[in-house]
């Protein structure tokens, strides 16, 4: 069941990041100046509530794992994110990115063990 929060808890934020991500491109992009305006756009809303509920499971899971073992995997979001951004948003990745990425794997499969 561990893996199930912790499987929902990148799911959470990697969602987050998609609708910021979307919701700025809606803004047309963002700079200091602008920067407050981006809390009243939908997707940046409903980004920050899928954060704050990545936040809640978060602390089920520090609640079971250890720090050690749980912060670890969560870094595949970064992974995941690799993946959206191709899928999603078109954007070139790169040989070294799916090297990294197959970096963050190996670590998550030795940490897991």
């Amino acid at each position: 069941m561990n893996a199930v929060y912790l499987l929902l808890n990148i799911i959470l934020l990697v969602s987050g990041q998609i609708l910021f991500k979307l919701g700025l491109e809606k803004m047309g992009g963002v700079s200091l100046s602008n920067a407050w305006s981006a809390l009243l756009n939908i997707h940046i809303i409903i980004g920050l509530i899928l954060y704050a509920l990545a936040t809640l499971v978060w602390f089920v899971v520090l609640s079971r794992m250890p720090l050690s073992t749980a912060y670890p995997i969560q870094s595949l979001a970064y992974v995941l994110g690799i993946i959206v951004a191709l899928v999603m948003f078109n954007e070139p990745v790169s040989l070294m990115k799916w090297v990294g990425a197959g970096v963050i794997i190996i670590g998550v499969v030795l940490i897991s063990k």
